[in-house]
């Protein structure tokens, strides 16, 4: 049998060549890339042909000629396109949802890298969690971009891009199937639940874990091919280094165990399985497989035992409160849900709230059956496909650890979760779907278009859901858009419209939040918040009571409730709040902040000096407490670290008239009378209605020579303050 494939682009030039393979022979016109030797060209056109027109097997390249510029090619492809799709991220703001725990208002992270903050990282479970290369990753970020949020978003993007190239290089080196690998990796590259991963920036463990993940995987390869004790500890020492980043890793041995069945074909007697990657490996028994995983099993479990601990320490593990009938069913309908999202990813949600109870028979018994359905299916075509079996438990194992059986959170499901257990769906389409067509000539045609067309449109939906993160507001409007009955994003949009003083939508949200969840913390805490800035004190004090009835260690419920204990008069309560809310979060500073006003209320000035201190050591872009340390300072007579303390705080706030009026006093009393009139003329400039500010500014005018300036400053204050003008008047001696 006799075929021909005729491929003229305008670019390449070169002869027929004549090949023979399975019985047919195939005349390849036109090929040799300009720059190229006509045999690597030949032979890149043969791997296509072999590919698009072959049910199993399809030879490697030849790595000695050019052809390895194919893969090269494809690789950069897939990297442009996936940076193109996610570059408006470095325009985007961060999220006011663990990206202030993780960066912003993280004291150890924005101090950059230390010795003192890489001990913290190794020793500390903050934020319930243990993974200390992802807080290192978070301070060198600080440490070259400071708090510009683009480039910790771009950083997130860079990773996501090279563990898309990682995932197409290890994966052809297993199979061989550079084609179907490049699908897998594109879906990976492009699917709309990794822009969760990606565009957060506190889910850079996310990111960084699976990066480490994937080389631990590339180097298993390596060890699969020639098994040795120094590429075994390589493996272990890039998984450890996942491990480090998040848990999420802590499944990967029985991943490695599952590929030693296909592609990597390791396994002899009735394992063993028909080898894709045209390379044979040595293979070897079951039992020495298992032996072979122990270090690493050993390995992963201790990293399991860490992060339970530190998720209990840290009250994340909320699924103890859950029936484990309840956390199940959620489960087994989780995974369907997944699946949905895998082939409809619309309707994406940063939080989707939990069912508890309310799911029906019906609908756990028909997720148990779709599972189990498609697990025999699986396991029926584990000879003629195995990438279909391998590909489905590599997805079924690998989202274990999140699935809910131990709940960590209040969500049902997170498309985060999905980062790298979609490998194996995605998989499992690139190798099963072509075995669908069987015509070979169809199976060309659609596989190309349908290909193309999908990946377009999830670059499309990537794109769009990807836009939903610019800013917090953003986000959580659209996850109220689609999603009902969410609790958490009121709750978080009420958080952040509070902070742009946004005050009657804010009550909106928190209402919505505590119909919803009656028993929401937090809702009572941000009612509480409200309550105080509009002046509410005793309705706020009830609020944070109420906050605090549900959690008793809230230290910001605390916190907040002595200062509002602080304004109603009631000293000796505000003082046990207060000092109840700095035992509970040392590193807070906004606590250190309200005890300081607590004795700066009292008298009590060395003591507010030292706890200001504390909150701007523990946040140095802390403009009030700037302010409020100057004012202690001036009050102990330190004029010259009272000015060093009002600079500050005049430098980092913007709008804050305070700081620039009480520098101007300073300088005054010091004699600087020139810069005493620059702080006060930026006073003024901020506060243009500030009488104070006005008559010390003329004062100093005059005590300068500009008599001029004083009478211009006269006419403005006479519009302002009458008594103030007068004075100013009689000192100029212009009359009345």
């Amino acid at each position: 049998m006799h075929k021909s494939l005729f491929v003229i682009p305008e670019v390449f030039i070169g002869n027929p060549v004549f090949f023979k393979a399975g019985g047919e022979s195939i005349d390849i016109w036109m090929p040799a890339f300009a720059g190229m030797t006509a045999r690597a060209s030949h032979l890149i056109l043969l791997q296509v042909y072999l590919l698009l027109n072959t049910s199993h097997h399809v030879l490697p390249f030849d790595m000695d000629t050019k052809g390895k510029y194919l893969p090269l090619i494809i690789s950069l492809l897939l990297a442009l396109s996936t940076f193109l799709v996610y570059a408006q991220v470095g325009g985007h703001e961060f999220i006011y949802y663990d990206d202030n725990v993780y960066v912003t208002e993280n004291p150890q992270v924005r101090g950059g890298l230390s010795w003192s903050g890489t001990r913290w990282a190794f020793t500390s479970m903050y934020a319930a969690n243990w993974h200390p290369l992802t807080w290192l990753s978070h301070m060198l970020d600080v440490q070259m971009f400071g708090l510009d949020p683009g480039p910790h978003h771009l950083v997130n993007v860079l990773f996501h891009t090279a563990s898309t190239v990682l995932l197409l290089l290890t994966l052809t080196r297993m199979t061989g199937a550079l084609w179907k690998s490049a699908l897998v990796a594109a879906l990976f590259a492009l699917h709309p639940l990794h822009v969760e991963s990606v565009a957060w920036a506190a889910e850079r463990k996310d990111i960084l874990s699976a990066f480490f993940g994937l080389l631990a995987l590339n180097a298993y390869v390596h060890y699969a091919e020639r098994p040795g004790v120094q590429r075994y500890a390589v493996t272990v020492l890039l998984l450890a280094l996942g491990l480090l980043s998040k848990p999420m890793l802590v499944t990967l041995p029985l991943l490695f165990l599952l590929l030693d069945f296909w592609p990597l074909g390791r396994m002899s007697g009735r394992f063993q399985t028909i080898h894709e990657g045209g390379q044979g490996r040595p293979q070897t028994t079951v039992s020495r497989l298992i032996v072979e995983k122990i270090p690493i099993l050993v390995l992963c479990a201790a990293s399991s035992v860490i992060t339970v601990i530190a998720q209990k320490r840290g009250g994340a593990v909320a699924g103890l409160s859950l029936d484990i009938g309840d956390r199940l069913a959620n489960a087994v309908v989780g995974y369907v849900q997944y699946l949905w999202k895998t082939f409809w990813p619309v309707s994406l949600s940063v939080f989707y709230p939990h069912p508890g109870s309310s799911l029906t028979v019906w609908q756990v018994a028909g997720a148990c059956l779709l599972l189990v359905l498609l697990t025999v299916w699986a396991l029926l075509r584990i000879r003629r496909s195995p990438g279909v079996a391998v590909g489905w438990f590599w997805f079924l194992g690998t989202m274990v650890p999140v699935i809910g059986l131990v709940q960590v959170g209040a969500q049902a499901i997170a498309d985060r979760y999905t980062y790298i257990p979609l490998i194996g769906i995605f998989i499992m389409v690139a190798w099963e779907v072509p075995e669908l067509l069987m015509n070979r000539n169809m199976r060309t045609q659609v596989l190309r278009a349908a290909s193309a067309a999908v990946i377009v449109v999830l670059a499309g939906l990537t794109w769009l859901q990807a836009g939903h993160w610019q800013t917090h507001e953003t986000l959580f409007r659209h996850t109220l858009r689609v999603t009902t009955d969410n609790c958490l994003a009121h709750n978080s949009l009420a958080d952040y419209l509070i902070k742009k003083d946004e005050l009657d939508e804010t009550e909106f949200h928190l209402k919505e939040t505590l119909r919803l969840c009656p028993e929401n913390e937090s809702g009572w805490y941000n009612l509480g918040v409200l309550h105080r800035k509009r002046g509410e004190l005793n309705e706020a004090a009830s609020a944070l009571g109420e906050a605090l009835r549900l959690k008793p260690e809230y230290a910001n419920a605390w916190s907040n409730l002595g200062a509002v204990y602080l304004s109603l008069g009631r000293i000796p309560e505000a003082s046990d709040a207060l000092l109840k809310a700095t035992r509970l979060t040392p590193d807070e500073p906004a606590a250190w902040f309200n005890l300081g006003s607590l004795y700066g209320r009292t008298g009590q000035t060395a003591k507010a000096i030292e706890v200001y201190r504390k909150a701007v050591q523990l946040k140095p872009d802390y403009a009030a407490a700037w302010t409020n340390l100057g004012i202690a300072y001036q009050s102990s007579g330190l004029l010259y670290d009272a000015a060093a303390a009002f600079q500050q705080a005049a430098q980092l706030g913007s709008g804050d008239y305070v700081s620039w009026y009480n520098l101007g006093l300073i300088y005054n009393r010091t004699g600087q009378l020139d810069n005493a009139v620059a702080a006060l003329r930026e006073a003024v400039r901020i506060k243009p209605d500030h009488a104070a500010s006005w008559y010390r500014l003329g004062m100093n005018y005059l005590a300068i020579g500009r008599q001029g300036d004083a009478s211009e400053v006269l006419l403005k204050l006479e519009t302002l303050d009458a008594v103030r003008a007068e004075a100013l008047r009689q000192q100029i001696g212009t009359g009345q």
